[in-house]
């Protein structure tokens, strides 16, 4: 899972970045959009790794992982000129998810926090964005049809756009679309900007923090939103166990940014996780809500997906209950599902295959 941090310069992305990494990006007041992203690959903390660990002994523990992508400041008006996202656009349209950073606090440069407005800039920003995509596409297969170029699939191609052009010049974004399956492999490759989940960080001045019930509201009407107190946080991620519990008790924050978002972003994203177990690793893997066995299956392995014959399953609740795997299957908890299976949070999986 790929989660890019957008946002106006001087939101504090960097900030957020560094709470949610641990790292020690550098931050400035000037936003320099030829900058190359911030990239780093999170754990997800899931109590469920550590208490299978303790009961399997593996040679190696793999958790969850996140990749979460700083790019730089988006400028109002950049889509326009075609400098939207500078050297980042690229990388951007591979994010799985967007989480847009906002300001909420003052800053010398920027002046007031106004959170809402600045939702708004970049809300435009994206969608002119992806219109701008898309009429250039277009442009491109009217050529090809006046040539006498037709073709089944590009006139398809075509009718897809132009239903994505239309909504987009009604200032709404394209996850707000319903697609045929067809339609969708037709526009996969665009990547579009509007398409990617959307959430929203709210990063506050430490001395609002936990008090902005109204504007979280807000948001809240169009996105899911998250509050951080960004500075405070990142000077939190850089204490000691037990020090930076003290000051989040002092503060009424009881997760750490980073366990805070990885939960939400699942929440958001509908992402689960299903572990494979044993004595040489336990590791938790992701995938979406709704997929089956051999989605499952094809995340460990491609070949596992294609010579896929059974998976045993058993889920992590009835092990924890019955305390051994022996015991599982004396209670008759143990199962084998087919490919169709929708694999549900929590469930242990070995995929028996033949290629």
């Amino acid at each position: 899972m790929k989660i890019g941090l957008i946002g106006l310069p001087n939101s504090g992305k960097t900030t957020i970045f560094n709470a949610l990494t641990c790292m020690d990006a550098k931050t400035s007041m000037y936003a320099d959009v030829k900058a190359q992203p911030n990239v780093a690959v999170v754990d997800v903390d899931d109590e469920r790794v550590a208490r299978l660990s303790n009961m399997y002994r593996p040679k190696k523990i793999t958790r969850a992982t996140i990749e979460m992508i700083d790019f730089p400041g988006l400028k109002s008006g950049s889509a326009h000129n075609g400098s939207f996202g500078g050297n980042g656009l690229s990388m951007i349209k591979y994010a799985d998810a967007l989480a847009l950073v906002v300001r909420n606090f003052h800053d010398d440069l920027a002046g007031p926090a106004t959170p809402l407005r600045d939702m708004d800039d970049i809300e435009t920003e994206i969608l002119l964005s992806d219109l701008i995509a898309v009429e250039t596409r277009l442009e491109r297969i009217e050529k090809t049809l006046n040539r006498g170029q037709k073709s089944g699939a590009l006139l398809a191609e075509e009718r897809v756009l132009r239903t994505i052009s239309e909504h987009l010049n009604e200032n709404k974004p394209i996850r707000e679309l319903a697609f045929t399956e067809d339609d969708e492999k037709l526009i996969r490759g665009f990547q579009f900007l509007t398409k990617k989940p959307f959430l929203v960080v709210l990063n506050s001045d430490e001395a609002i923090f936990g008090r902005n019930e109204e504007l979280i509201a807000t948001i809240e009407s169009k996105y899911r939103v998250i509050e951080f107190a960004g500075r405070f946080e990142m000077e939190l991620s850089r204490l000691g166990d037990d020090e930076a519990v003290a000051f989040m008790e002092d503060m009424g924050i009881r997760m750490s940014a980073r366990e805070r978002l990885t939960r939400f972003a699942y929440q958001t994203l509908g992402y689960i996780s299903f572990f494979t177990v044993g004595e040489d690793e336990v590791r938790a893997w992701s995938i979406h809500k709704g997929d089956t066995a051999v989605d499952a299956a094809g995340a460990i392995h491609s070949d596992l997906a294609r010579g896929f014959i059974r998976a045993e399953c058993f889920a992590y609740n009835e092990l924890i209950a019955c305390g051994t795997e022996k015991k599982v299957r004396e209670n008759g908890c143990f199962r084998l599902e087919g490919k169709d299976y929708p694999v549900r949070d929590g469930d242990i999986l070995s995929i028996r295959f033949s290629v």
